[in-house]
């Protein structure tokens, strides 16, 4: 491979070339000396594959099944980017910087060979393609590419991929990415590609968190307060090293963090310290201060721990990043409580919308490609499009329609030889004499100075025949058929002539002119056709006026006097050519139009004959029976006047309209048409209320089925708008109908029950008759929504629960099925902690499906989100606002359910998209305050109050209630006071056991009274709650308590409490505290587990603490930040016991579960007894007893 020259520099060494494929085969020790890779499919996102090319830009999870290129690049070490990667990588090399190689082999892993690390400012060839690294001011190691890719003509396509960027002055000066101004596309970071991310550069808010430090440093005394800045693993650096720089103070962080600090050249300026006690300056993980989107949602309980825990008195937090400047529109926001303080800090390392403009401006490239954003696997996306829209007039929009225009001229010319090649010899023989006669008159126009004239003012330039050689006649006549492919019909054969002569006979640059003049040259072509029609018409020769000139194609070539005709008319015009328009054509039309013009009136003939768009409401006229063409039985619509339709009542008389358009609506028919009088009357008239109330009656049949909905011949009759147009309906079947809803509409929701009817007291509350739904139907969403509502309006637990047991009641006696998939939703939940099964979405997808679906825009949901603090309250203030013609069918709770487990399983390319489709569906079904609450759902804020611990006692009560009528009815519900309360607790103590509710609900119902805590038991591989200490006043109490008693003190050992289950499979798995499962994080634990069970040991769960320990220097325990910095494994990266740096031992307290027995219940001698007899004894250093003293 022959190396090529760099660009934009000098230098006398020769450009380092590459070839991928080779590296690969070296890499994988393969004897072959060639590789075929499968076509790239055309599925693959654009936005991570350079044109033409096999160069695979970030795009590392796409590649998990079959390998498309041996050449991949990665901008930048951030998990959004190499997401794919794991040490088992070998789909190809990896190209990319040099710190970024250095984290790649020592922090994922990844096999050194597979890496290769390219310099940055140094053009590089890698497979006959220029390569150019350039710092992309985003995080350390971060770059962007620029590539030069060879085409077949000996020209270059010139492409730049920014990764993750943050645009600054600084990248004007370098010369490489000078060479690539006007560069085919730009792969461009829009990630704020918004107007209201306007957020300032990144000195103002490193200088603001500096001034705080030492503002508030200062006031309080060092060991007083502590101060807590948010960070990625990777990024944010700057921030660190100014604030140790400037306030003089060491920055603290964990050891996982120390590595890669040191990897990134930080370890020896002594700036960062795992000492906890050296500074009062932490690093945090990004999520610990709280969540950022859709709206800052602070963590305040978790900085108050973190305060206690390290005995500080108040705390800082600095969350920096750009997404809360867009929420708030001061620079610096504050979130304060009590002695908390969290700032909002705009810095980001990203482009802002202003940089992003700018950086385009500058490069000027062909076209802009969107690496963020919603849908951008499709470039024809509308959102793609919209992205693109923030840079129009910024992109080199000339060079895109000369390519355009190219394609053209390319493909009519190729296509025009075939066309001949394959024509019959009749054909061709027919085409040359046309062609000669053309040629003929072409001579004859010529010849006729006085026929054509060019000046000044004329739209066509006269050629400057010294600087451009006339073609031949034969040349001449192809150029002029070739220029008449890309121009519409009514083009005159002079016009096209005048056009390519003034462009000297260059079909590209003719079209274009064409284009820029196009209005002025229609205009020629109308006035021509004005005066000759009235010329004609004077001399009573209609036969031979301008009629012949017919709106297809106009043809001048055989008239004479139209082209003399059209040069004279070029002439007041006094625009050129030469001159590039901004314009649009149908704006200089508006702007060239003489004011004084009057609008003609229409001929009223033509104007009825003509085609006219109808109102959307003439779709829902009356059916007539067109018995026009002999008494045919076709439908048709029509509108009857007002004062034709009679019906009894003056009510029914206003509402004529909207009755049939009601009808219309739901598919009804005219036996319907009373009880739709009657939802109207109650609506007052609102057509959309009344659907809302239809939609919403279970006792009406919504299936569509349209057998009953036939229009009868009779009725139909009825409906005919003649004069005599009304209805023979008396007072009385209006009365009768409203106190019996229309037979055709059984089956529906009576819609005058209460929606606060669930607040009664339990007594007096009816399941059945008070719920909004029938028995064997499915349970509305509605029914959740309203309960939801009165609930969070309520301050006290027990109104709560009770209003909760009574939503309860109506599931269990009408739909038990729900009955699961409600205390789901109640507790803003789709399923068990340990599942590990979340949504996975974020509010700006929620927001973004609220634009889709109500009709508004992201700003205005903003504006209402900081006056209302609440997403579910604006999404309900959107959904009061939107009207619809049929409101979809009514929310279903287990649908609800369905689709939110839905939603949580969509993963991989185009998932965004999936999930937000079904996000509008749902919320396009919504009702009332349906709304409100799945979106609160959705952002995991349902904020009503309600937690397990109060919906499972709700869900019990409504269990005895329902179990125990004839007793309720009795008296009142005291008389079941004592047990509503013992089925209560038996149910809380159950779900701490086993906090499985699809375990625990199942067995519920079907227990009934008879539940109790011993129902269940705990089930291996489900972790239990954990049982949270009581709080004391001191060691006095303690003593008090215990007195005359035997007692335990264990040790309190600095490391992570862990649940160890030994499954009945000799599985054994790992859960944390909180219940979420951490077996990959610890392989050499569950070795150490293995080897200490005795064979006896079947099934058991122990609880344990797990410490790091220091074995080489006498089995030291380490500290918890020693712990932490061990890495923490996933599916896609599995952690081998050999590649462990930091040593665990296992210390264990307790066994709660063996071979099949609860041991809760027993004493905590006997398990301790039973815990020494399933393990063998103490292996120090790996598996020991927690320490203990026993006193008395």
């Amino acid at each position: 491979m022959l190396p090529m020259s760099s660009q934009g520099t000098t230098t006398a060494t020769k450009t380092l070339a590459l070839d991928s494929t080779q590296l690969y085969l070296t890499a994988i020790d393969s004897s072959d000396s060639t590789l075929s890779f499968p076509s790239i499919p055309s599925s693959f996102p654009p936005s991570k594959l350079i044109p033409n090319t096999r160069f695979l830009v970030d795009s590392f999870r796409h590649s998990t099944t079959t390998t498309f290129s041996a050449a991949y690049f990665l901008s930048h070490f951030h998990s959004d980017h190499y997401s794919g990667l794991s040490p088992s990588w070998s789909k190809g090399i990896i190209f990319c910087s040099h710190l970024t190689s250095l984290l790649l082999i020592q922090t994922l892993k990844i096999p050194p060979h597979f890496v290769f690390p390219l310099p940055l400012n140094d053009p590089v060839v890698v497979d006959g393609c220029e390569v150019i690294l350039v710092d992309a001011n985003h995080c350390p190691g971060a770059v962007q590419f620029l590539f030069k890719v060879p085409t077949k003509n000996g020209s270059f396509e010139r492409y730049v991929h920014t990764g993750d960027c943050r645009y600054c002055n600084s990248m004007k000066l370098n010369s490489y990415l000078n060479d690539f101004v006007g560069c085919d596309a730009i792969f461009l970071d829009t990630t704020y590609c918004n107007p209201k991310f306007v957020f300032p550069s990144q000195e103002e808010p490193v200088d603001y968190v500096v001034s705080v430090v030492d503002r508030i440093g200062k006031e309080f005394k060092e060991k007083k307060v502590l101060f807590l800045v948010a960070t990625y693993v990777v990024g944010k650096e700057k921030i660190l090293v100014e604030v140790a720089r400037r306030c003089k103070r060491k920055i603290f962080v964990d050891g996982r963090k120390m590595e890669i600090l040191n990897v990134l050249g930080y370890g020896g300026d002594k700036v960062f310290t795992v000492d906890e006690s050296e500074s009062n300056v932490h690093v945090v993980g990004w999520n610990v201060l709280g969540e950022t989107w859709p709206y800052f949602r602070p963590n305040f309980v978790r900085m108050k721990e973190i305060m206690e825990e390290k005995g500080y008195e108040k705390i800082v937090g600095f969350v920096p990043t750009g997404w809360t400047y867009e929420i708030k529109r001061n620079k610096f926001v504050v979130r304060s409580k009590d002695s908390i303080e969290i700032h909002l800090v705009p810095y980001s390392e990203h482009s802002n919308y202003d940089e992003l403009r700018e950086y385009v401006k500058f490069l000027k490239p062909k076209k802009v490609i969107p690496t963020v954003g919603m849908d951008i696997e499709k470039l024809d996306s509308k959102h793609a499009d919209k992205l693109r829209r923030h840079f129009a007039g910024l992109v080199d929009e000339m060079a895109n329609k000369k390519d355009f225009l190219m394609g053209f001229h390319r493909g009519n010319y190729g296509g025009v030889e075939k066309v001949e090649m394959d024509a019959s010899p009749d054909l061709n023989e027919d085409k040359d004499m046309e062609r000669k006669q053309n040629i003929l008159e072409m001579k004859s126009v010529e010849s006729k100075n006085a026929d054509i004239t060019f000046n000044d003012s004329s739209p066509v330039q006269k050629p400057d025949l010294q600087d451009s050689a006339i073609p031949s006649e034969e040349e001449r006549e192809r150029i002029i058929e070739e220029l008449g492919d890309s121009l519409p019909r009514w083009v005159t054969r002079d016009q096209k002539l005048n056009l390519i002569s003034s462009s000297r006979w260059n079909v590209v640059e003719a079209v274009s002119n064409f284009y820029e003049h196009e209005n002025e040259l229609y205009e020629q072509i109308s006035a021509f056709r004005t005066s000759d029609s009235a010329s004609a018409a004077q001399a009573g020769s209609s036969d031979n006026s301008v009629s012949s000139l017919n709106s297809g194609p106009f043809r001048s070539s055989s008239h004479e006097g139209l082209i003399s005709h059209l040069s004279q008319a070029s002439k007041p015009s006094n625009f050129k050519l030469s001159v590039r328009s901004n314009i649009s054509p149908g704006k200089r039309k508006k702007s060239t139009e003489n004011k004084s013009n009057k609008k003609v009136k229409s001929n009223s003939k033509l104007e009825s004959s003509g085609s006219k768009q109808p109102m959307i409401t003439s779709f829902f006229g009356k059916v007539l029976v067109d018995d026009s063409k002999g008494g045919g039985t076709g439908l048709k619509i029509e509108e009857c006047p007002k004062d034709e339709i009679t019906l009894p009542g003056d009510l029914t008389k206003s509402y004529t309209e909207k009755i049939d358009q009601f009808i219309q609506i739901i598919n009804g028919n005219e036996s319907s048409r009373n009880y739709v009088a009657t939802l109207l009357e109650k609506t007052q008239g609102d057509i959309n209320r009344a659907l809302d109330t239809y939609y919403g009656n279970p006792e009406v049949n919504h299936d569509g089925n349209t057998e009953n909905m036939v229009f009868s011949s009779k009725s139909a009759q009825v409906w005919s708008c003649s004069n005599d147009c009304h209805v023979s309906k008396n007072e009385h079947a209006l009365e009768e109908s409203r106190s019996t809803p229309d037979s055709s509409l059984q089956g529906q929701p009576v819609e005058n029950v209460d929606v606060t009817l669930v607040s009664l007291p339990p007594d007096k509350y009816k399941p059945i008759e008070h719920a909004c739904w029938r028995s064997d139907q499915p349970a509305p969403y509605v029914h959740l929504a309203r309960t939801f509502d009165l609930v969070g309006s309520q301050r006290g637990k027990i109104k709560a629960t009770s209003m909760l047991c009574n939503m309860f009641r109506s599931l269990l006696a009408l739909s038990p099925q729900d009955v699961l998939p409600a205390v789901y939703l109640c507790t803003n939940k789709i399923a068990a902690d340990h599942e590990n099964i979340e949504l996975n979405i974020g509010g700006s997808l929620v927001t973004s499906a609220l634009e889709e679906a109500c009709g508004t825009n992201r700003s205005k949901i903003r504006d209402m989100y900081n006056d209302m603090g609440d997403l579910g309250d604006v999404a309900q203030a959107c959904r009061q606002t939107q009207t619809l013609l049929a409101p979809p069918r009514p929310l279903l709770i287990r649908d609800v359910y369905s689709v939110l487990r839905k939603i949580s399983v969509q993963t991989g390319s185009g998932s965004t998209m999936r999930k937000k489709n079904l996000i509008v569906n749902l919320i396009r079904s919504c009702r009332e305050k349906e709304m409100k609450f799945l979106v609160r759902t959705l952002v995991r804020n349902l904020r009503i109050g309600a937690m397990m611990k109060t919906v499972l006692p709700a869900l019990a009560q409504a269990v005895v209630m329902n179990s125990s009528r004839a007793l309720c009815h009795e008296g009142t519900a005291d008389c079941l006071k004592e047990k509503l309360q013992e089925l209560s607790t038996a149910v809380t103590e159950a779900y701490n056991v086993l906090p499985n509710l699809d375990l625990l609900v199942p067995s519920l119902m079907k227990e009934g009274i008879a539940f109790s805590s011993s129902t269940l038991s705990m089930v291996p591989g489900i972790p239990i709650k954990p049982m949270l200490a009581k709080i004391t006043n001191g060691v006095p109490e303690v003593l008090k308590l215990f007195q005359n008693k035997a007692f335990t003190c264990e040790y309190k050992y600095d490391g992570q409490r862990v649940q160890i289950h030994k499954l009945a499979n000799g599985a054994v798995r790992v859960f944390s505290r909180n219940g979420d499962e951490t077996t990959l994080r610890f392989p050499d634990l569950i070795n150490t587990i293995k080897e200490s069970a005795k064979p006896a040991a079947q099934t058991f769960i122990l609880d344990a603490e797990v410490v790091a320990i220091d074995r080489k220097n006498g089995q030291k325990l380490m500290s918890f930040q020693e712990l932490s910095s061990r890495e923490r494994g996933s599916k896609d990266s599995l952690i081998t016991v050999d590649k462990i740096k930091v040593n665990i031992c296992v210390f264990v307290f307790d066994i709660m579960f063996a071979n099949g027995q609860q041991l809760l219940g027993v004493p905590l001698r006997q398990r301790r007894k039973c815990l020494k007899d399933l393990f063998h004894d103490e292996k120090l250093g790996y598996f020991e007893y927690a320490k203990e003293i026993i006193g008395t």
